[in-house]
């Protein structure tokens, strides 16, 4: 029997659970999965690489299942960890990590003779498809190349950006006083436990690294600066899952503009609170219909949401556990943490400290803050006309693939292939994971990204079921 290889570049939550989907479903024909990850992501990613127990999901764990049709999977694996765990519960995310590892060997002992899974450690620097027949030869930076019938990019949390400056402080980012990726291993070591700290950015990366900070002793006070100096706001305690309306977005359907869209939010925001209910409810409502609610807007509105609408909804959308919502709050009433709302301008280095140099939102004056560390808090980039991502930068030179116009993705068709430069759907190269907000918007949670990678699965097994060798 021929062999048909599938290759999953990419092995947090969408490579893995692609990967136990294909083990799990058997396909007549012969099929090797070749995972490949970064050393220390395998099945955990960034997300859930962590081990730091104050980093919780923000889901709770009974809506937190990594398969799609298995509602329960996260949650009962969860209890056998903590029987006092709930389906409200936000649990640590390592052990969401251990709950992905633990599907991903269970899938793989447990496969069909004729599937067998191939854990290879190391980086892709190139793809290069096949002559005369469908796929490619994976390069790897270390020199071992490797032959697939099928790609799927699975990558998720790309390198964030230096924030951006004027040019001549530029070099203060090759400082030891900078911190540009937080998560990696002993980052925030060597940042003096009484010292001042700023942290740019003031979404969920800035909370990990707040409680990180606190929890390893630090006591200094911590600044955080963002355009408009919004922090997450909080889930509810709940063990049963919310009732949605979701008539809303019919109503929005009626005048495709941001404009009617944010009116009729507040509106509904407004009725349901007056008569007791919560906004998270409306917000809620609007889940299943955001892919449609965002592909229905012209990109001239997109481009408008982006530019002014934004960083409300992301605040208001993802939020954050109550437990760690609680401790900032706390942070913030005894002046340990101070948001700012502005933007950095340079840097000024000197012997034992950095001045920042910040204009607050309004104001038109400078001011200057003088801390120990400046650390990188912002959103990992998903523009790549901005990315330094050897793979994707390869990919993109060799024209097989498109950033969106709008820059926040990639052109992606609704079956998950890559459209190339040509505006060619791909037959071999597929996508799933964050970039598929240019084309749905809704792409980085749990519950949208299970179903893009049981629609991926479905889709490769058909496609290789019917394909014959070559």
């Amino acid at each position: 029997m021929n062999t048909k290889t599938i290759a999953i570049i990419g092995a947090g939550f969408c490579g893995s659970t692609l990967a136990v989907h294909l083990l799990q479903r058997a396909p007549a024909t012969s099929l090797k999965i070749l995972l490949i990850s970064r050393p220390g992501t395998m099945a955990r990613g960034v997300a859930y690489g962590t081990q730091t127990s104050a980093h919780v999901l923000n889901v709770p764990a009974g809506r937190m299942s990594a398969l799609a049709g298995k509602k329960d999977s996260f949650y009962e694996y969860a209890k056998h960890y903590d029987p006092k765990i709930t389906s409200g519960s936000f649990v640590e995310r390592r052990l969401y990590g251990d709950y992905l590892e633990a599907l991903l060997n269970d899938a793989s002992k447990n496969a069909a003779q004729s599937c067998e899974l191939h854990s290879i450690i190391g980086e892709v620097i190139q793809v290069v498809p096949h002559k005369n027949r469908e796929g490619a030869r994976l390069i790897m930076s270390s020199g071992e190349h490797f032959e697939a019938d099928s790609v799927v990019l699975s990558i998720g949390s790309c390198a964030r950006q230096e924030p951006s400056i004027a040019p001549e402080h530029r070099s203060f980012y090759e400082s030891s006083r900078y911190i540009h990726d937080p998560w990696q291993p002993n980052a925030l070591r060597d940042i003096n436990a009484d010292a001042p700290v700023l942290l740019i950015g003031s979404g969920l990366t800035m909370l990990d690294v707040l409680l990180d900070l606190r929890n390893h002793g630090h006591k200094g006070p911590i600044k955080a600066i963002s355009r408009r100096g919004l922090t997450p706001q909080p889930h509810r305690e709940l063990n049963a899952q919310p009732t949605y309306d979701e008539q809303l977005s019919e109503y929005m359907l009626s005048h495709r503009t941001v404009r009617h869209y944010l009116r009729t939010v507040r509106d509904a925001v407004e009725q349901h609170t007056h008569i007791g209910g919560d906004w998270r409810d409306v917000i809620g409502g609007l889940r299943s219909s955001t892919a449609k609610l965002w592909q229905a807007l012209p990109i001239s509105e997109r481009q408008r949401f982006l530019r002014h609408v934004r960083p409300y909804w992301d605040v208001h959308r993802h939020r954050c556990a109550p437990q760690p919502g609680a401790r900032m709050q706390a942070e913030i009433e005894s002046g340990g943490l101070t948001l700012l709302a502005g933007r950095v301008l340079g840097y000024e280095s000197k012997p034992n400290s950095v001045g920042v140099y910040l204009r607050r939102r309004g104001a038109q004056t400078k001011e200057q803050l003088e801390v120990a560390a400046v650390i990188n808090c912002t959103t990992p980039a998903l523009d790549l006309r901005q990315l330094e991502d050897p793979l994707l930068s390869a990919l993109k030179a060799d024209g097989l693939l498109v950033p969106d116009v709008l820059g926040i993705g990639l052109e992606i068709d609704n079956r998950g292939a890559l459209i190339d430069n040509k505006g060619m759907a791909s037959s071999w190269l597929h996508y799933v994971g964050p970039f598929l907000q240019a084309r749905d918007w809704e792409a980085t949670a749990v519950p949208e990204l299970r179903d893009y990678v049981k629609h991926m699965a479905d889709g490769l097994l058909n496609f290789h079921q019917e394909t014959p060798s070559a």
